[in-house]
């Protein structure tokens, strides 16, 4: 053991010998504050505020130290959950955020989007004691957050840059995934270059997730983090169009990544889906969050209604009927076949949405929408399900109620029901090996792909997936690619 683990260990002993585990047990979990209802939807403004130094410090006195931190187990990216929640209860908020970015390459995105109530919360020995688990995903964007308020202190207990080696790598797109394993290359001191499609940098954290639920300027101070240890970054370059990947070689990269996303649209395959007024989340959230619709002075269209249905119950959708909402509509509702016990969203997100005014209607399911007789959609039919067995994924499978058909009015209709591969890599590289769902096929343990110089992972693995799992496919292609790399010098 090193003096710094030693010292660690020793201010651990005396945190837990000052504050017994039963005052721990008895303090309440702090609530992160927000702006109330009837404010947010008229604004982008962030909905959740942060928690203060107090209160952080007051949750970080929750947390038990567990010998064996299961909490650790549930983050894809292994962050070191007790050390940096110790440091916040010392007051060393700096060492905290450095603490999170030894293994996480976008902490502030990650306390505000990740799903930490399904992994690093859902492991918390709280529940075991039938009490709320300690606010991890809130510690970390409180930690994330006064570094960059603080960015010079925290500058100074930095490690310097590392050096480089001058070996090239390549990053085909600037989502979690491309982010990740950029970060963790650059550590290593690679020469890393990521190529984005789009005018803007940050994938998916841009185009697909609103500001009143993360702040463009949070996901830009991360990239400029990534910046300052290296990373370069291209933006309007379509690797398979602008480049190709024999380009790729001929520039010099020895291992190329692609985190291409999975930004092809799915839709139910019913009548009317063709309608004017009836649209992707992908599209509509792209045209409001990347391209600027709505907002004063920008010329980009986006249909907007007084009656908005979104149909799906994951997040996108969430982010969908709340951006309705913003955007004026007077009815926005959420169509969802199952019950809400068995909406993918998050909890948080399905509350907030309640709270914003926005109509639940789960157990129904879209079968055609009608147009007016300019081709507009003016209303939707509906069946009324019930849930049924199981299906493969163990979830009840939602089935009709004979005869329960309604027709409800509606005049924009935005469809979240999922997303496929984005196929422009897969059908750029003819030897890929790729799956019947046209995702790049992976050695699960390494992410690397059939050629041997090329890894992948996120959504062109995944199919879809939410940003913390992208990020950890990213960290073990850098580890996998950074093994061979050395192994051929």
């Amino acid at each position: 053991m090193n003096k710094d683990n030693t010292r660690e260990a020793a201010w651990r002993v005396e945190l837990r010998n000052s504050l017994p585990t039963k005052e721990r047990t008895s303090i309440p979990r702090v609530v992160m504050p927000q702006l109330d209802a009837a404010y947010r939807v008229t604004c982008n403004d962030e909905v959740n505020q942060g928690l203060s130094a107090e209160q952080a410090v007051g949750e970080s006195r929750r947390c038990l130290d567990c010998p064996d931190p299961q909490c650790m187990q549930g983050c894809p990216v292994a962050v070191n959950i007790p050390g940096f929640i110790k440091n916040i209860e010392r007051g060393e908020f700096a060492l905290a955020a450095l603490t999170i970015k030894e293994t996480s390459a976008l902490p502030a995105v990650c306390g505000r989007v990740c799903p930490q109530e399904k992994q690093c919360e859902s492991r918390c020995i709280y529940n075991k004691m039938k009490k709320p688990p300690v606010a991890i995903g809130n510690l970390e964007r409180f930690a994330a957050d006064y570094e960059r308020e603080f960015s010079s202190q925290c500058l100074e207990m930095s490690a310097d840059k590392p050096l480089r080696n001058g070996i090239k790598v390549a990053v085909v797109g600037s989502g979690p995934a491309g982010l990740s394993f950029a970060g963790d290359m650059a550590k290593r001191g690679y020469d890393v270059t990521v190529f984005e499609a789009l005018h803007e940098i940050g994938g998916v954290l841009i185009y697909g997730i609103p500001e009143f639920r993360l702040p463009n300027r949070i996901v830009e101070a991360e990239i400029d983090s990534l910046r300052s240890i290296g990373v370069e970054f291209v933006k309007d370059c379509i690797i398979g169009k602008t480049l190709s990947y024999d380009d790729l070689h001929a520039m010099g990269f020895k291992g190329i990544f692609v985190a291409s996303g999975a930004g092809l649209p799915r839709f139910m395959g019913i009548p009317g889906e063709n309608f004017i007024g009836v649209m992707s989340s992908n599209e509509y959230l792209t045209r409001i969050n990347l391209m600027g619709a709505g907002q004063p002075g920008e010329d980009t269209p986006v249909l907007t209604g007084k009656r908005v249905a979104v149909i799906g119950g994951g997040n996108t959708a969430m982010d969908s009927v709340r951006t309705a909402r913003r955007h004026g509509a007077e009815t926005a509702m959420i169509v969802y076949r199952r019950s809400e016990a068995e909406m993918p969203a998050r909890v948080e997100e399905v509350e907030h949405a309640k709270e914003e005014g926005v109509i639940f209607m789960t157990l129904h399911n879209p079968l055609e929408y009608l147009a007016d007789d300019k081709g507009h959609v003016r209303a939707m039919k509906v069946q009324r399900m019930e849930l049924g067995e199981p299906d493969e994924s163990g979830r009840r499978s939602p089935v009709p109620v004979e005869g329960a058909i309604e027709e409800i009015p509606v005049d924009v209709v935005i469809v979240s029901v999922g997303v496929s591969p984005n196929p422009l890599i897969p059908n750029a590289i003819s030897q890929l090996e790729i799956s019947r769902r046209g995702t790049i096929v992976v050695n699960d343990e390494t992410m690397c792909s059939n050629l041997p110089d090329l890894y992948a992972g996120g959504d062109i693995v995944r199919g879809g997936a939410t940003v913390i799992l992208a990020m950890g496919d990213g960290r073990r292609a850098a580890e996998a690619m950074n093994k061979k790399l050395e192994a051929n010098e």
